[in-house]
Order: C-alpha cells, then sequence, then structure tokens
C-alpha cells in the first residue's frame, strides 16, 4: 500500500489554524467535506493495511468539533485530525492512534490512563518482574523509532502501596504506559507515508502481546477470560 495525506488536506488545516470560527468553517465547508472524504479514504486504507498483520474491532474518527463547555479556550474547532483503531477481542489490548497536525503530526499506541484495575495490574506485574517489558523497549527498532514510554505522567515518588527504593519504580511511578513516534510535513505528504506508518503500528506488536499477556492473567499467570 502506498498512499499519501493529500496537500489539499493540510492546507485546510493550516488555514483553520488561522480562521478558527464558524462563520469561516461554514463559507470553506465545501473544502472541508472534500478534505474529510479524502482523510476517510486514507483512513480505511490504513485500516486494511492493520488487517493483515493484526485483528481490528473498530476505527474511531474523532470530530472536529471541540467540546469548549468546561474550557477556557473558546475556539471551536480542532485544527488535527486524529482517528484510532481497537483491537478484537478480550485477548487483543492495545490500539493504534494517529494525529495529523501541520508541524505536529505523530503516531502512538499503548495505554494511556488505564482504568484502575488495569494500573494495578501493570504496575504489580513490574513490581515482580521487569524483564521481558525492559527487552521490549531496548529491542534496537522499538528504542530507534520511540525511545521509551512518554513519562510526562507520572507520581512524584511512588504510588501507595509500592515502595519508593523498588528498583524497578521508574516504571512503576507511571501512570501511563505508551510510546510516539513524530512525523514531519514532509513524510505525511511522501508518498510512502502509509508504509511508514504502518511500519510503526507493528512495531508495537510484540508490546501489545506482552501487555494483553499481563491484562489478561492474574499474578499467578491464570486467565481471567472466561471460555
Amino acid at each position: 500500500m502506498s498512499t499519501n495525506i493529500p496537500k489539499s488536506s493540510y492546507d485546510f488545516l493550516k488555514k483553520l489554524s488561522k480562521n478558527n470560527h464558524r462563520d469561516w468553517m461554514q463559507e470553506n465547508k465545501k473544502e472541508y467535506l472534500a478534505s474529510e472524504k479524502e482523510l476517510k479514504s486514507f483512513y480505511a486504507q490504513v485500516q486494511d493495511g492493520l488487517q493483515e498483520t493484526d485483528e481490528i474491532a473498530k476505527q474511531k474518527i474523532f470530530r472536529i468539533n471541540r467540546d469548549i463547555r468546561f474550557s477556557k479556550d473558546k475556539t471551536p474547532y480542532n485544527v488535527h485530525r486524529s482517528a484510532s483503531w481497537s483491537r478484537a477481542g478480550a485477548q487483543r489490548r492495545g490500539g493504534y492512534y494517529l494525529r495529523l497536525e501541520p508541524g505536529n503530526s505523530l503516531m502512538a499506541g499503548g495505554f494511556f490512563s488505564p482504568e484502575p484495575a488495569d494500573l494495578l495490574r501493570i504496575r504489580k506485574e513490574f513490581e515482580m518482574d521487569t524483564t521481558e517489558i525492559r527487552e521490549i523497549l531496548a529491542a534496537s527498532e522499538f528504542e530507534k523509532a520511540f525511545g521509551g514510554f512518554n513519562e510526562q505522567y507520572a507520581v512524584k515518588t511512588s504510588p501507595k502501596g509500592f515502595s519508593k527504593e523498588d528498583p524497578n519504580i521508574d516504571l512503576i511511578r507511571l501512570k501511563s504506559y505508551f510510546v510516539e513516534h513524530s512525523f514531519t510535513d514532509a513524510e505525511v505528504q511522501a508518498s510512502d507515508f502509509s508504509e511508514k506508518l504502518l511500519y510503526h503500528f507493528n512495531l508495537l506488536r510484540p508490546y501489545y502481546d506482552y501487555m494483553s499477556a499481563v491484562l489478561t492473567t492474574d499474578l499467578n499467570g491464570v486467565s481471567l477470560i472466561e471460555d
């Protein structure tokens, strides 16, 4: 598969960032709809590519309208377009995320703010043994692409019930376990962008296989999935 993001779609987002109000959007609705049609075609091809190596349950395209009810920023529209793909089945954890924004495009994957039970299970696993996860993080292609977990979301010292002296506290203290990779505008608009994107998505599979095993078993390795 060799598909790029049309320059017209990027140009629309650039113009929207400078004219983020409803009157302008109404005046340029035809261009917006054309851009959305092109992007949806690209998303569909990405999903087809993911299906070749994984099982995808659904695709979600995030709305361009911002929720401004509780925000000081009252601009009505997102100046980026985003989509995600969820893996199928209770035994497959994780998903794939793409953000398209001039000057700030990226892909990401992992577990962003997991629910409390999952977060505790992950931390307990890391308290017990981090050999496998550290091998995954240190794999040359994975490390080159992602550089490790995003550490922006973490407790200051240690979570309740865990020792700050634990040798694995660097992983235990995290509140999210996701990675990301940025793309330049030139990369996004190149003819091989879909291939490059899928390459980075596929790098997540060893991590997802490991985390799926963790999150579908208890600390004794007994399956939590009902037959």
